[in-house]
Formats: structure tokens, C-alpha cells, sequence
């Protein structure tokens, strides 16, 4: 396939891998904590489970989780977009990135491994000092939920909201029920866990509307100042005698409705890859924009395979990341000639950026360009 027809510019592997195993990390995670929690009641409705299969159950899914948390803990290092460093991930609160935030991370995938270590010694530790771990074991779920909701790069997006919520509803559903069906002996402290519990849930709702939810949380959430800083200079200054408001308005675009607020031109560099598929190809290009603009470019293009090379377009996916942006603006190419492409992207369906690519790519796959940005409605 020869590079003159490029398909996509791709959003790189790795930043798909870790945006989808952080999601589906968090449902392994909700499983593992259900099974704990209602495991012991051994339900009574037919089919009545046998004790030893939600045991095993409940173990498969907390080495799952292990295993997919390694691969998302691998490719957000490897990702390269902020800067994340290995040990990151079990030393916690420690990171330039967000310490805070990814040190809850970083604290949950440690109570992980506790869990794991201390259950492979059960037999040495005694049953008392193992169950003591193994519920404390239990907080890695709401360390995790705060960590998504904290540093996630999906927070604000609705499946991304809906999936936490939807978690954390069926835990509470959980623990609801362990404590309606608790022995009498302890029964009297039924209502003041049900209110612990909606307590929790009211604070947890009030914290995502008042943080990850506002503009600037990526400031306060601890975002190194160097990429808060790139972005700044990638926007520009507001003209002289006008606010930051009024001058997006005259641009037709606000600080609201997308991270760019004004036109620029970057240079691209990067690399191509080619995958082959059923009836054609997709083409991807993990690229890195500097100069007017610093950040990520990543687009995926797939097409039909043309009888003199090359491929027809047939769909696309085009992300563009500035550095120190709160969120990334989503879109796809609308117009392709050979190694130059148009594109629109915005912010969750907001008034976008228009990009022009003009691309050179080598025989090895190596990418160089230059990209320009006009925010829609600009004169």
C-alpha cells in the first residue's frame, strides 16, 4: 500500500488502550467487589449457586483486573501525552502529573497486589490477619472510582459518566442488600449504614459536579505548569481592552466551547502504520504537533484498496489533544487528496476547529507536515 494514499491519521494504539482498560478495569474491579460482598449469603432464590463458584468467580475477576490495570498502567507510560513515568504506578502521590489524582491510582493498584500476595500466603498469614487485608482490600474500588473521575481523559464524556455511575449504583445495590439481609445480632446498625451509604453517594455526586466536572479542573487537578503554560501560548493572548469572553465571542468561538480559541499553524512529525483488514485497510498516524501548537494529532482513516494503490475513503476519526487541555476535540476528515486532508474536530459536539494536514510520508513510515487550525465561525 503505498503511503501517497493515507488512509488515517491515526489516534495511536496506545491511547485507545488506555482509555478503554481504565473503563474496563472499573467494571472488573465493580464485579470483584460485588461478588465479595454478597458472596457469603449464598442465595437462597433457585438456582442456588454453590458457595465454591462465586468464590471462583470472584477470583478470576480480581486477577482480571490485575492483568488488564498492567496493560493500562503500560500504555498510558507509553502513550507519551503526559508525562507519566512507571513507578508512578504503585508509588503513590509521587508523579508531576496530577499527583493526587494518579496516586489514588496508584494506591488502588497497590491494595490489588496486597490482596493478591497476602491470598497466595492465606495458609502461612492465618484466616484472621488474611480477611483483616482482604477488606481493606475492599477500598481499592473507591480509591479507583475517584481516581477515573480525577485524571480520567473521558470524565466529562456521557458513556464515560454513565458507566461510573452505573458502577457505583450497583455496588451500593450490594451493600444494600448484605446489610437488609445481616444476622439480628448486628441488625441495629442497618440504618446508620444506609445512611453512610446515601451520605457517600450525595458527596461522591457533589464532588464530580463541582471538580472534573468544571472548566479549569485541569489546572487545580495538578496538571504540570509547563503544558498548562503550552497551551496558553498556543492560544494567545486576548486583544488589547477586550476580556477573555468577549474576544472568544468575536472569534466565534469562547474558552467554553473548545480549548482552541484562535487560529495557528504547527509542524507535524510522527509515524504511519498500516493494518490490514477484511476488504481494505486502516491507516494510522500518531503524530506530534509543535511550534504555533503543541499537543497530539491522531486520526484513523480505513478504506476500500484502489486498483492502482491507495484506498477510497470509507470512514475516519480524527483527535486532537493540545497540551494541557482539559478535554480532547473528537472529529472526522472531510475532505482527502492524497497526503493533504480537511478535517473538523470539536468539544462534545461544540463549535470545533477546522485543520488542513499538508503531509510528506517516507517508505519507512515516517511522518513530517504541517498543520493549521481555524476555530469555525472565525472571520
Amino acid at each position: 500500500m503505498s503511503p501517497t494514499a493515507f488512509a488515517s491519521l491515526g489516534p495511536s494504539a496506545y491511547w485507545y488502550l488506555a482509555r478503554g482498560t481504565g473503563a474496563v478495569a472499573l467494571i472488573l474491579l465493580t464485579l470483584s467487589v460485588i461478588l465479595g460482598v454478597l458472596g457469603s449469603l449464598r442465595f437462597a432464590a433457585p438456582p442456588r449457586w454453590p458457595r465454591f463458584a462465586i468464590d471462583a468467580l470472584h477470583r478470576d475477576a480480581s486477577l482480571l483486573v490485575l492483568a488488564v490495570l498492567v496493560i493500562h498502567i503500560v500504555t498510558s507510560v507509553l502513550d507519551g501525552f503526559a508525562p507519566i513515568k512507571l513507578l508512578d504506578s504503585v508509588i503513590p502521590f509521587d508523579s508531576r502529573y496530577r499527583p493526587l489524582w494518579l496516586g489514588l491510582g496508584a494506591l488502588s493498584f497497590d491494595l490489588l497486589i496486597a490482596l493478591t500476595i497476602t491470598s497466595l500466603l492465606r495458609r502461612r498469614l492465618g484466616y484472621g490477619a488474611w480477611r483483616a487485608i482482604h477488606w481493606l482490600a475492599y477500598a481499592s474500588w473507591p480509591v479507583a472510582v475517584l481516581h477515573g473521575l480525577g485524571t480520567g481523559s473521558d470524565v466529562k464524556v456521557w458513556w464515560m459518566l454513565a458507566l461510573t455511575a452505573a458502577c457505583v449504583a450497583a455496588v451500593v445495590v450490594a451493600v444494600w442488600i448484605r446489610i437488609f439481609k445481616a444476622q439480628p445480632e448486628i441488625a441495629g446498625g442497618r440504618p446508620a449504614a444506609f445512611v453512610l451509604s446515601i451520605s457517600a453517594l450525595i458527596a461522591l455526586a457533589a464532588f464530580a459536579l463541582l471538580g472534573p466536572l468544571q472548566r479549569g479542573w485541569a489546572r487545580r487537578a495538578g496538571t504540570p505548569t509547563t503544558l498548562l503554560a503550552a497551551h496558553a501560548t498556543a492560544a494567545g493572548p486576548s486583544p488589547a481592552g477586550a476580556s477573555r469572553a468577549s474576544a472568544g465571542q468575536q472569534r466565534g468561538v469562547t474558552a467554553a466551547t473548545s480549548p482552541v480559541q484562535r487560529s495557528f499553524s504547527a509542524r507535524l512529525t510522527g509515524t504511519l502504520t498500516q493494518h490490514l483488514v477484511a476488504n481494505g485497510a486502516i491507516l494510522d498516524l500518531a503524530l506530534r504537533m509543535t511550534g504555533g501548537m503543541q499537543g497530539r494529532l491522531r486520526v484513523r482513516l480505513a478504506g476500500a484498496p484502489l486498483p492502482g494503490g491507495g484506498l477510497s475513503m470509507t470512514g475516519s476519526q480524527v483527535d486532537l489533544a493540545p497540551a494541557g487541555a482539559p478535554s480532547v476535540l473528537e472529529g472526522r476528515i472531510v475532505a482527502l487528496q492524497g497526503q493533504r486532508f480537511v478535517a473538523r474536530v470539536s468539544e462534545h459536539g461544540r463549535a470545533g476547529v477546522e485543520l488542513r494536514a499538508n503531509m510528506s510520508i517516507d517508505g519507512g513510515g515516517g511522518v513530517l507536515g504541517t498543520l493549521s487550525g481555524t476555530p469555525q465561525g472565525a472571520p
